[in-house]
């Protein structure tokens, strides 16, 4: 057995010219672990890399590598051993490929393109990269639904080394229009003088080229597909979307929404200058700025009250933290509901009063242990009660911020994650400190 290879493992073989050991490795193991380390890799490195390599393996490794190391890869070969290698890559890749590489070379490649290649290139780099379209493969079976089983069976055999997916055989009319789909064991399992059209599942679920990437991944998720047709207009077939580049989708809008309820961009990484870093975060640190400003004059409004009270100015902050903590659970919810379908209209009533009752009874247990703490420590038995309604209070504005502030921000048109942590916060923070210094105002008799 192979053992999976470290950066000094691949070191060791390119300082040694060990191509035989490298292409065993990509043959009988995978390329994605050499791929992974490519960043770890000087130039010079990558090159000696490249040259060791055959035409296949080096598509095989540009495959799996990311937008950067994929770029470096293709700058230390020349375009014409580029274009052989893209001989051995599907489509979709190709299009990545070429979208991230500097201009010039870009044109350069597609002018040394086949008339053929080169349409269909161009076909896909015309779509954004987030769409259906920019993320769609052409390398898929389709055949005509007056083909016999037998007839189809023979196309499939000759195509089939071809394309990215086999499982999945997409039917179409005699305009070229998609009306349905069959798979591998309906073939198996039909008689062989069968016609397409008698064995195909009618109404496939499709999309078309312009729809969001994200679309696309909820469907396949929804419907539990292995390959996803793109169509036009015209209901004909322009490509698929297989369910390796669902996943990747996937793992980037749950990246991207995490980095944005914390109010960084998903164009952020560690490699990201100093300057661009600066300008992507200080504006919602501005805005973060602005709603600490809020809860600091409601605390300014009660000085007086804190100020006979001392005990006030250590105990709020739970009541505060406390509701953040219930309004983050909320929303985390909502916005994963809404990431993955639209909230029926039918259904807000009903868990937006959930949330409230939710927030009433988890503010009572916790308020409950945290008025027995603070009566104990502090003495005073009526301090553990206005704690107890307070964080009642409080929980039940977390339950109502946590729920609308994604539900506002999606009807604005906003992605439901966009930093609606700040806002809530906000809510939890201001209305927070007003509910239990409000309320030790009131009774301040009982307090002192």
């Amino acid at each position: 057995m192979i053992e999976k290879m470290n950066i000094d493992d691949l070191l060791r073989i390119l300082d040694n010219n060990e191509a035989s050991e490298l292409h065993e490795y990509i043959t009988e193991v995978n390329a994605q672990d050499i791929a992974a380390l490519l960043k770890d890799l000087t130039d010079d490195k990558v090159w000696k890399l490249c040259y060791l390599l055959n035409t296949e393996d080096i598509a095989k490794v540009l495959e799996q590598a990311e937008g950067d190391e994929q770029v470096r890869m293709a700058e230390s070969i020349t375009n014409e051993d580029l274009i052989e290698v893209f001989s051995y890559m599907q489509k979709d890749d190709i299009v990545d490929l070429i979208g991230a590489i500097p201009v010039m070379q870009r044109k350069m490649l597609i002018n040394q393109m086949k008339e053929g290649d080169r349409h269909t290139i161009q076909t896909l780099l015309k779509y954004p990269e987030d769409s259906a379209g920019g993320i769609m493969t052409t390398a898929y079976i389709s055949l005509r639904d007056d083909y016999t089983v037998s007839q189809g069976m023979a196309k499939i055999k000759q195509i089939a080394n071809r394309t990215e997916v086999i499982e999945t055989i997409y039917i179409v009319n005699a305009k070229r229009q998609l009306v349905g789909t069959a798979n591998l064991r309906q073939f198996l399992t039909a008689n062989k003088d069968d016609k397409l059209y008698d064995i195909m599942k009618e109404n496939p679920i499709t999309v078309h080229p312009e729809d969001d990437q994200e679309v696309a991944a909820k469907l396949v998720s929804r419907y539990d597909l292995n390959a996803i047709p793109v169509v036009n207009n015209r209901n004909s077939i322009l490509g698929i979307i297989t369910v390796d580049d669902i996943i990747d989708v996937i793992v980037e809008e749950y990246n991207e929404d995490i980095l944005e309820m914390a109010g960084v961009s998903k164009e952020e990484n560690l490699a990201t200058t100093f300057w661009e870093s600066v300008k992507l975060r200080l504006p919602w640190l501005f805005i973060n700025l602005a709603t600490a400003f809020l809860a600091s004059l409601t605390v300014k409004a009660f000085e007086g009250t804190i100020a006979e009270v001392v005990a006030l100015s250590s105990t709020m902050t739970i009541v505060t933290g406390m509701g953040g903590n219930a309004a983050s659970q909320t929303q985390s919810i909502l916005v994963r509901q809404l990431s993955q379908e639209e909230l029926p209209k039918s259904k807000y009533f009903k868990a937006f009063w959930k949330e409230i009752v939710l927030g009433i009874f988890n503010g009572a247990a916790t308020g409950l242990v945290t008025g027995v703490i603070v009566s104990l420590i502090y003495g005073n038995m009526y301090l553990g009660v206005i704690i107890l309604v307070a964080m009642i209070g409080n929980l039940i504005v977390a339950g109502i911020f946590g729920f609308l502030v994604p539900i506002v921000l999606k009807k604005l048109g906003s992605d439901p994650a966009v930093s609606s942590s700040i806002f809530v916060t906000t809510a939890t923070d201001v209305l927070g400190f007003l509910i239990f210094l409000g309320l030790a105002q009131m009774f301040i008799p009982l307090l002192v």
